[in-house]
């Protein structure tokens, strides 16, 4: 072999050997980069932050990494029977996920202490609701407010507001019912003509029919369900005139008593409760049959700033139709009552809802629905928050149960998780229930102290 061709071979020796090293490089460097990213990653994994420890810190604390992205978190604050749905999500998905991503992750980090496996929990399973809920809390007030209480004859006429009395009368078919010779419709309308007759002279009245056109005959219901007329418009009362409306219509056809109220509602509007006391009055023997929602409808009356307050005689009413004409009343903050006979009826309307200066005399403080409602907010706010507490703490307990069988934490570091989520849960639930406890306090004393100062008022007048 001639020296070129020695030449040759020796250059391509060199030249794989020169590859074969530069190859062999490049799989170093990409394995030393590799190994640094696992160290990264593993760095990342292996930095826990701190749970919180104090109450500020835990209400800022977000949602743990497996809550956030496996739990919808409403479900946590759920009680009740509704609570359930939490205990099946729990125990057939969430639990399953998280006691394997637990038993990955103590397997490799072994021979932590008690506080540093609390931390990586709470990291985990924490719960996010405690901030809105305890804003919330925070915030809340009872509502309640001292009613306007006239101490002379010159402070009622001054201080009196400016009246409006709506009078809703049931024009249904059921009306066309005979007691004592008359049909309810006369009966009804005798009545409502004395009780228009002792209204104050500065107050203004209205007169609205429902149900008065069509039959009760299925193919009429359309036209009569839509059939609400303001046969006297809200103005001063003028005897004439009111009578003459009151003539205007008879006994008809179906009762779109919810409808009607709404037709208050709208007449209403323009008359805020700052200025004016906004009273409705129904006289209806029966029921809502046109699927209009009568007692939404009154709470709505009170719900906007007109505050009118519903009241409602049930005229020779069945007992379904009572049920449904007292929620109406409740929830438009007035009364009912049910009569039978004709003498009746005419006390009812003509002494209870004689809207005349005596009725300051009937101005209550507190009311019930009032309290029930004040309550009913409070635990709107509390109970999720107490039960998302309690939540957290049981999935940290469940947890270190779980290390603890699975032999993946020792004894002494399951008891100081333990400790640790019991001593933080009754932190938090015990700031929770101290701030409630106050707020009802300042609640129930609101309501002494105004109580008192209306019957106290009361008694002053009963004398007078």
């Amino acid at each position: 072999m001639n020296i070129l061709k020695r030449g040759a071979i020796l250059v391509c020796i060199l030249s794989l050997v020169v590859i074969a090293a530069c190859a062999k490089d490049q799989t170093q460097t990409e394995n030393r980069k590799s190994a640094k990213a696992t160290k990264a990653e593993e760095t990342a994994e292996d930095r826990i932050p701190t749970a919180a420890r104090t109450v500020e810190e835990m209400v800022d604390q977000k949602a743990g990494v497996l809550v956030e992205k496996h739990m919808d978190q409403k479900l946590e604050t759920l009680g009740g029977w509704d609570g359930q749905q939490y205990l099946d999500f729990l125990e057939n998905t969430f639990n399953p996920i998280a006691d394997k991503e637990f038993k990955a992750y103590f397997t490799k980090h072994k021979n932590l202490s008690g506080e540093q496996v609390y931390d990586f929990l709470v990291h985990k399973l924490g719960s996010g609701n405690y901030k809105n809920y305890y804003e919330q809390l925070v915030a809340y007030e009872h509502g309640f407010v001292m009613p306007e209480l006239p101490n002379g004859e010159d402070e009622v006429t001054t201080k009196q507001k400016k009246m409006n009395v709506l009078v809703l009368m049931d024009a249904s078919g059921s009306m066309k019912g005979r007691i004592a010779g008359k049909t309810k419709m006369e009966l009804a309308k005798e009545a409502i003509a004395k009780f228009v007759e002792q209204i104050p002279d500065d107050a203004n009245v209205a007169l609205i029919s429902y149900g008065h056109v069509g039959s009760s005959a299925d193919s009429e219901r359309m036209a009569s369900c839509s059939s609400v007329d303001s046969v006297y418009p809200l103005s001063a009362y003028q005897a004439e005139n009111f009578t003459n409306s009151l003539r205007s219509f008879q006994a008809s056809g179906w009762t779109p008593l919810a409808g009607a109220i709404n037709k208050a509602g709208e007449i209403l509007q323009a008359y805020p409760s700052d200025d004016y006391s906004n009273l409705v009055y129904i006289v209806s023997d029966g029921v809502e049959t046109c699927d209009g929602d009568p007692v939404a409808a009154a709470a709505q009356l009170q719900s906007q700033n007109i505050k009118a307050k519903v009241n409602i005689i049930g005229f020779n009413v069945d007992n379904e139709g009572q049920q449904q004409l007292k929620q109406v009343a409740d929830s438009g903050g007035g009364e009912y009552v049910t009569v039978e006979d004709p003498a009746e009826l005419e006390v009812q309307i003509t002494k209870k809802w004689q809207p005349t200066i005596g009725q300051l005399v009937w101005t209550q403080g507190v009311t019930m629905q009032q309290m029930i409602k004040a309550m009913e907010r409070m635990n709107q706010i509390y109970n999720p928050l107490f039960t998302a507490s309690d939540a957290e703490w049981n999935r940290i307990k469940h947890a270190a149960y779980f290390l603890h069988d699975e032999k993946l934490i020792a004894d002494d570091v399951e008891k100081q998780v333990l400790q640790l989520a019991d001593s933080r849960h009754e932190l938090r639930n015990q700031h929770f229930k101290e701030i409630k406890k106050d707020k009802e306090s300042e609640r129930e004393q609101t309501e002494k102290e105004i109580n008192a100062k209306v019957e106290e008022w009361r008694q002053q007048w009963k004398k007078e």
